[in-house]
C-alpha cells in the first residue's frame, strides 16, 4: 500500500490573517477619517485574497500584481498600492504591509497544530505549498508545528505559482508521493484546485474566522488518521 501524503495551502487553511483591532484603530482616509467595520472588513479582503486582481492597476503595477508572490519587492510595490487605491494612506499602507509579511500576525486554525502534529505520527509525509512572497516557517515554529511538515515550497522560492502543475508535481515528487495519493486542502478553487489537472484529489476548506472554524482540517483528512 502506497503511503499517503498531504498537501497543504496556507492563508486561509492553516493559517488566517485575522482582524486586529491595534491595527484598525489607527487606520484612517487621507481626511482623518476612521474606516467603519464593513470598510476594515475590505481593506483585510484585499489583503489576503487568495486570487483575482481586488483593484484595477496601470501597466506599472500591473507587472508588479501578476508577480507578487514571485518577488518580494514586487510584493510590498504593489500591495501598498493596492491599499492606497482603496484609500488608505501611504504611511498607513506600509505599516499594514508590514503586518501582512509578519508570520507572527498570522492565527493558526484551532486544528491546525494537532492534525500536522497526528498526521506526522502516523507517517503521512505534509507538505505546504504557498503562493507567497515571504518565509511562513516561523508561523509553524512558533505553534511547534514545524518538525512535522516534510517539505516547504513557496512560490517565491520556487519560482511558480499555483494553479501551475509545476509547483504541485515538485511537491509530489519531494515528497516521494504519485499525485494520486496526495491530497491537496486548500481555499482556493482557482489556485489549489488546479492540484486535480495533475490527479491529486482537492479538498476546499472554507476561509472563516478563525473561531468560526474549528475542526475543517481534522475532517477532511479524518480518513487518513483513522
Amino acid at each position: 500500500m502506497t503511503q499517503p501524503a498531504v498537501l497543504f495551502d496556507f492563508s486561509g487553511t492553516l493559517f488566517r490573517l485575522e482582524e486586529d483591532a491595534s491595527w484598525m484603530a489607527e487606520l484612517t482616509d487621507a481626511d482623518g477619517a476612521p474606516f467603519d467595520i464593513e470598510e476594515q472588513a475590505e481593506i483585510m479582503r484585499r489583503m489576503t485574497a487568495p486570487s483575482g486582481q481586488v483593484v484595477q492597476l496601470p501597466a506599472e503595477f500591473q507587472h508588479a500584481w501578476d508577480n507578487r508572490d514571485l518577488d518580494p519587492e514586487l510584493h510590498r510595490k504593489v500591495y501598498v498600492e493596492v491599499l492606497h487605491r482603496s484609500g488608505v494612506p501611504l504611511p498607513q499602507a506600509e505599516r499594514l504591509h508590514s503586518r501582512l509579511i509578519d508570520p507572527d500576525s498570522w492565527t493558526p486554525y484551532p486544528d491546525t497544530a494537532g492534525v500536522l502534529r497526528e498526521l506526522h505520527g502516523a507517517g503521512v509525509r505534509v507538505g505546504v505549498i504557498s503562493n507567497i512572497a515571504f518565509d511562513i516557517r516561523p508561523a509553524f515554529t512558533r505553534i511547534g508545528a514545524d518538525q512535522h511538515v516534510d517539505e516547504f515550497l513557496l512560490s517565491y522560492h520556487e519560482g511558480v505559482i499555483k494553479p501551475d502543475p509545476k509547483l504541485f508535481l515538485r511537491a509530489c515528487e519531494r515528497l516521494g508521493v504519485a499525485p494520486a495519493d496526495a491530497l491537496m486542502i486548500g481555499d482556493s478553487a482557482e489556485a489549489d484546485g488546479g492540484a486535480a489537472e495533475v490527479g491529486c484529489p482537492v479538498v476546499l476548506v472554507d476561509p472563516l474566522p478563525t473561531a468560526q472554524r474549528p475542526a475543517a482540517l481534522r475532517e477532511a483528512v479524518g480518513h487518513l488518521l483513522g
